[in-house]
């Protein structure tokens, strides 16, 4: 099968790239997504060798990253912590209703793409993250389009 790319967002003041980067082995379990086409995204589509672009939303609003995913969809344990703000109460171990996966560091990129200039490169017009309301966390991403993001980057 061949590799898939995927953008995740992230809000920097929650977990940033550089949490990332600080994480035992460079990597974590992505989880806490509560959006069910974006659940099915991780638990359909997404899989172990994939590649990531990890997206600084909020006032950056910038790719700044590449990681892989490590792991592919397992239960997001944060749906049966109670003190956890994703608890999901009608959620049980037996039938979850929500996905993680695991994310590894592959590369910080030499220089960030910011919102501004993806929407004037050329080959990112029907990118997901460019589309009027776009708001899922996990989006795929076509290669033509991680090809021409990676270049704005400086890969």
């Amino acid at each position: 099968m061949a590799r898939r790319f995927w953008l995740v967002k992230s809000d920097p003041d929650t977990f940033s790239w550089e949490d990332l980067e600080r994480s035992p082995g460079k990597k974590t379990c992505w989880d806490g997504i509560r959006n069910y086409q974006a659940r099915n995204s991780l638990r359909d589509d997404v899989r172990a060798g994939d590649g990531v672009l990890f997206y600084h939303s909020r006032s950056d609003k910038a790719i700044v990253g590449l990681a892989t995913v490590a792991k592919g969809a397992h239960h997001d344990p944060t749906q049966f912590d109670a003190k956890h703000p994703g608890y999901d109460a009608q959620s049980s171990r037996e039938s979850p209703r929500w996905f993680a996966i695991d994310l590894v560091v592959d590369r910080r990129l030499p220089k960030p793409v910011n919102l501004a200039e993806m929407r004037r490169a050329a080959g990112l017009g029907g990118m997901v993250l460019l589309r009027r309301g776009s708001r899922l966390s996990v989006q795929p991403v076509t290669a033509a389009e991680w090809k021409v993001v990676t270049k704005l980057g400086g890969l």
